[in-house]
């Protein structure tokens, strides 16, 4: 008689310690859901001291991790990364911007930029699902935009400057995936910009900016014109309460304490450098072990593009989402695919706060799995 997946019952001796290998929302600590129900700070005005210096602390704690310097701004606002296009859109982009298109998420940063009736049409440089590419530089572009981990695929573009691009033109990139858990010199780009529930140890729906210098003139300068800018869209009002500890409109204040919390466990680690040596070692263990496996296949072919926080993998002679319903029935979860892409893998969230030792366990059920599932291996 045939088993089905959900039935399986992988020895416990072989699974992970905390089988949550999500790419977003990701894994929390435990240790920060503890302090979060022992703060004082819930059911609090966000307009008073307390929690304003909590802001405060976060802004000093991102500051720390990813070196900003020091005539930078940090700057927050509700609404995550998706949001953020949008705000680009209102209060960055001047007439044009250039972009990169690897994936889902570096695509609707394009899109929004397409739509908006104010701007030119913006250029748009695509590649295939799990290769990247950097934007193409232009004489009218303002604007250079793309992610630096893209979510959806897996794969790791590099941050640096654009070479032939205009001096005045912004570098901004969507670190939504990277932030936190791959290391990079932030002064490579004008705006990093990100989302706290990955890498960042918190929930979603807020977006966090660090913005250079250009950044903010061009923010300030953009404000001061006659551009319609919902209030909710407008950097330039983001940056002026960002200045002062707070945001627009009320904040998620649990958000904010898990961010902090894990902002201290970051820094204690070592900092970014260290973060990120902590997440290449997962992803050395699992691209490692599907480098060997018949039946997998690391999804993103070029090894320096493959993700260290987001392992794609895909597989031959076995249905993936028979192994992810198989994982889920014994407690390992949210290793499904980004649904759009369509293709026969798993995805494996690999950042700083998965233990590496509980990526091997993974890669032991797998094994275990494919044994019972696996038909003739590739």
């Amino acid at each position: 008689m045939t088993v089905a997946p959900t039935d399986l019952r992988i020895p416990p001796d072989l699974l992970p310690v905390d089988g949550r290998f999500g790419c977003g929302p990701a894994k929390i600590r435990p240790e920060a859901v503890e302090a979060l129900t022992r703060n004082r700070l819930l059911g609090t005005s966000h307009r008073q001291a307390p929690v304003r210096d909590l802001v405060g602390r976060v802004k000093t704690g991102l500051a720390t991790l990813f070196r900003v310097p020091d005539d930078w701004e940090i700057v927050l606002g509700n609404g995550g990364s998706t949001t953020f296009w949008d705000v680009a859109v209102c209060s960055l982009i001047e007439r044009r911007s250039s972009h990169a298109s690897f994936g889902e998420f570096s695509a609707k940063f394009a899109a929004a930029a397409a739509r908006a009736p104010h701007l030119d049409e913006p250029a748009v440089v695509s590649v295939a699902a799990g290769t990247t590419v950097l934007p193409e530089p232009l004489p009218d572009a303002d604007v250079y935009a793309w992610a630096h981990n893209e979510t959806s695929t897996g794969a790791l573009a590099p941050v640096q400057r654009i070479h032939g691009a205009d001096d005045r033109a912004l570098v901004v990139v969507d670190g939504t995936s990277a932030a936190g858990g791959v290391d990079l010199d932030v002064t490579a780009t004008d705006v990093y910009y990100f989302a706290p529930q990955k890498s960042l140890g918190s929930e979603g729906g807020l977006w966090i900016a660090l913005c250079s210098p250009a950044a903010v003139e061009r923010i300030e300068r953009i404000a001061a014109t006659d551009r319609w800018i919902p209030e909710s869209l407008s950097l330039g009002l983001a940056l002026q309460n960002s200045r002062q500890n707070q945001t627009l409109n009320t904040p998620a204040i649990a958000t904010l304490v898990l961010l902090e919390n894990q902002l201290d466990w970051l820094n204690g680690l070592g900092g970014l450098a260290a973060a990120g040596r902590r997440s290449a070692d997962s992803a050395t263990r699992l691209y490692g072990w599907a480098e060997r496996n018949p039946w997998a296949t690391p999804f993103v072919g070029r090894p320096e593009e493959r993700s260290p926080v987001v392992g794609t993998i895909d597989f031959a002679g076995v249905e993936a989402p028979q192994l992810a319903a198989a994982l889920r029935a014994n407690g390992v979860v949210d290793t499904e695919p980004y649904r759009k892409l369509g293709r026969n893998q798993l995805r494996i969230g690999m950042f700083p706060t998965v233990e590496p030792d509980d990526v091997s366990a993974l890669c032991r059920c797998l094994d275990w799995l494919l044994e019972r599932l696996g038909g003739p291996a590739a």
